[in-house]
């Protein structure tokens, strides 16, 4: 089964309202579709974004860039294909846009060869786990009032939720009474996360993240910038919360200094940084050779299939940004994600909303 062509769309995906985070405000996304077809009829599926539409003709073009790597070539073998794209990138680097155009085909490739198998892809990989614990991700935003991160709370647990993730940057004071808040409203019980994105001082970090341990957070994600790693180690061995990062690290080479310099307790491969499915698993088995478990960062409907296959997956990050864009939905049960048998990601593109986004 050779490639025959690599095609890609832009959609702008709007907000319907603005959120607000410690990375400034979300109005929408740019997104790229990708699409990898075959000389047998069969056709692979990928999406990758950039917030607020920008950049997106740039990560585009590094797709685009890359079409060359594959077509021609046979699409069952994927590794070759990572392995040429990879040196092929050398000069750009291997962190960055060119790391993502990498992952767009390489998970457009693994759903061709699922539904070339009639297999899902967390079976293809080995199958660990059918069913993954969720949390829900899609709100308790800065720009949410105290009444407002309340109801919203309460609104997740109706939904049968377990646990949910809420922000933190709006200095120490408002932060700790904004999660003393959330706890109050959810109960004990339920796990809850808080993410600073990014947004904090070494010091500051550290100062917080004592003034939240009585709330027993599942965990404190991302205090420090991404690049600070050694920083980053020094807040999580500080403090009793488990600190949760890596979504913005690139490619199992990040990962591994995490490792060695023990900068997180919880590692969150994002698929578009990562390399796709092929560096994500490897990232995965790199982390439970150390014992420490892993946790998806958006992309829920794709992510679920990795973390199937992967026995240390400790949680999947509910985000439903980009839901619309399918036909089929996420299902869950008692609080976890149930990972689809359907062949490939099992999620397939509903072409008629996003030609409604392209009028």
């Amino acid at each position: 089964m050779k490639v025959t062509s690599v095609e890609t769309r832009v959609v702008q995906l709007p907000l319907d309202k603005p959120i607000g985070s410690a990375l400034g405000e979300i109005r929408g996304f740019g997104c790229i579709l990708v699409t990898v077809r075959t000389d047998q009829g069969i056709t692979g599926e990928n999406l990758i974004f950039t917030l607020n539409d920008r950049r997106t003709a740039v990560l585009r073009a590094m797709v685009d860039a890359l079409v060359d790597a594959i077509v021609g070539h046979d699409a069952g073998m994927i590794a070759e294909f990572w392995a040429r794209a990879w040196k092929d990138i050398n000069f750009l680097g291997h962190k960055g846009v060119s790391v993502v155009g990498i992952s767009a085909i390489d998970g457009a490739l693994w759903d061709a060869a699922g539904k070339a198998a009639n297999l899902p892809i967390h079976r293809m990989l080995g199958g660990a786990q059918s069913r993954v614990p969720a949390y829900h991700s899609g709100g308790l935003w800065l720009s949410r009032s105290i009444p407002e991160l309340v109801a919203e709370a309460e609104s997740y647990l109706k939904a049968g939720f377990t646990a949910m993730k809420m922000r933190l940057g709006l200095g120490l004071e408002e932060d700790l009474k904004r999660v003393k808040a959330v706890r109050a409203a959810i109960g004990p019980q339920i796990k809850l996360m808080a993410d600073a994105n990014q947004g904090m001082t070494e010091a500051a970090a550290i100062r917080l993240g004592r003034g939240l341990e009585e709330h027993q957070l599942t965990w404190f994600e991302e205090p420090l910038p991404a690049w600070d790693v050694e920083g980053l180690a020094r807040v999580a061995a500080a403090l009793d919360t488990p600190i949760a990062s890596g979504e913005t690290d690139y490619t199992r080479y990040g990962f591994r200094r995490m490792i060695e310099l023990r900068s997180a307790d919880v590692l969150m491969p994002d698929l578009q940084r990562v390399g796709g499915v092929t560096e994500f698993i490897r990232v995965g088995h790199m982390a439970e050779a150390h014992d420490i478990p892993v946790s998806s960062h958006l992309f829920p409907e794709t992510s679920a299939q990795l973390l199937g296959a992967l026995s240390n997956a400790s949680f999947l990050e509910y985000m439903p940004w980009f839901s619309p864009l399918y036909h089929e939905r996420l299902e869950f049960r008692d609080g976890a994600v149930v990972v689809p048998d359907r062949p490939g990601w099992g999620f397939t593109f509903d072409e008629g909303f996003i030609a409604s986004l392209q009028r």
